[in-house]
């Protein structure tokens, strides 16, 4: 069990061979790394998987690698069209994930390859921007110069990128950080880190054509990749709501959503989570969660039910397809800006 998707296992992956098993995607939602909010947004799983499984066969009918096999409809494993509804299961195929041991925030990633072999998921995140937005912490980390910008500060406003920029950042750590490219270089063991980074932008100008023939404009996002038998495959769930941030007219149409919400109306809860990260960085506490005394609170019906049509109206509107009762997605959005 992950913070927002059951993790099935039918058959393990060995040394040799890939496994297989499936995602089983809920209406839990997760912000600021916190696992599972008390609420739920009602079919969003359902939207999460129809879209995670329409931009895996639209990578496979590009020649990128996935671990996606189907979705899962009355037991039987098929295509996204031929399901009767709105999924919930995604069969993939799975590789092995290694422990990966720690003192504090040191992780002992040379036992993790060791274990891990020829077949493993590659302990990074792969970040692509399209779209560098006020409060991004790509602009506390960075100057616009070391992106090739011709500026000597951050604008006021939202930077629109003539190219992406890719990022790599940790997965399995208990406090994910932002790595230079010797050290991403490092953890992803036999992967080479220039395919890593071919691979995210070729799912990215995927996921931006789609987005732009739906008149969304797709932001950025991440890839996770397993390794096998010297190839490198997309795995986890690509370009939904929840791994990418897309908007339509200037408004938000992603989880960023909820998260600016949370900043709004429990700006107690949000600044505790930030001085328990910051405490258990100076302090090396991996656990930083358990230094957070506040905990969050349910949402309102209202905020609940707009969740609910932002994400199955801008599924119908990024796949072109009625697949979900929804609002039009211009009504959706409104109802986003009056929150």
């Amino acid at each position: 069990m992950t913070s927002v998707k059951e993790f099935r296992i039918d058959e393990a992956a060995t040394d040799d061979e890939l496994g297989r098993g499936s995602f089983v995607f809920t209406d839990a939602y997760s912000v600021f790394d916190w696992g599972q909010m008390p609420d739920s947004i009602p079919e969003k799983g359902a939207s999460l998987c129809t879209m995670g499984a329409f931009n895996f066969e639209r990578l496979e009918s590009e020649g990128v690698p996935t671990h996606y096999r189907g979705v899962v409809d009355n037991g039987d494993v098929v295509p996204l069209e031929d399901a009767s509804s709105p999924p919930w299961e995604m069969a993939i195929d799975l590789t092995q994930v290694p422990d990966l041991p720690h003192e504090g925030r040191e992780y002992d990633y040379d036992h993790y390859h060791e274990a891990a072999g020829e077949n493993y998921l590659i302990p990074l995140e792969v970040v692509f921007r399209n779209r560098v937005p006020v409060g991004s912490s790509l602009r506390r980390r960075t100057d616009p110069e070391d992106h090739g910008l011709d500026v000597e500060s951050w604008p006021e406003e939202a930077v629109d990128l003539d190219e992406p920029i890719v990022e790599f950042s940790t997965k399995y750590e208990e406090g994910d950080r932002y790595l230079d490219r010797a050290e991403a270089d490092a953890i992803a063991g036999t992967a080479e880190i220039d395919d890593l980074e071919s691979v995210a932008l070729e799912v990215n100008r995927i996921i931006t054509e789609q987005a732009d023939s739906a008149g969304l404009v797709h932001e950025d996002g991440k890839i996770e990749c397993l390794y096998y038998q010297g190839e490198i495959r997309v795995a986890d769930v690509v370009g939904t709501f929840d791994e990418n941030r897309f908007s339509y007219e200037g408004t938000q149409l992603s989880k960023e959503v909820l998260r600016q919400y949370h900043k709004r109306t429990q700006p107690d809860w949000v600044q505790a989570v930030e001085a328990a990260k910051a405490e258990a960085k100076q302090e090396d506490i991996a656990d930083w969660k358990s230094l957070c005394d506040v905990e969050p609170e349910p949402l309102e019906d209202e905020v609940v039910e707009t969740a609910r049509d932002l994400y199955c109206a801008g599924a119908n509107a990024y796949m072109d397809m009625e697949l979900f009762d929804a609002p039009p997605l211009s009504s959706a959005i409104g109802a986003v800006q009056r929150l």
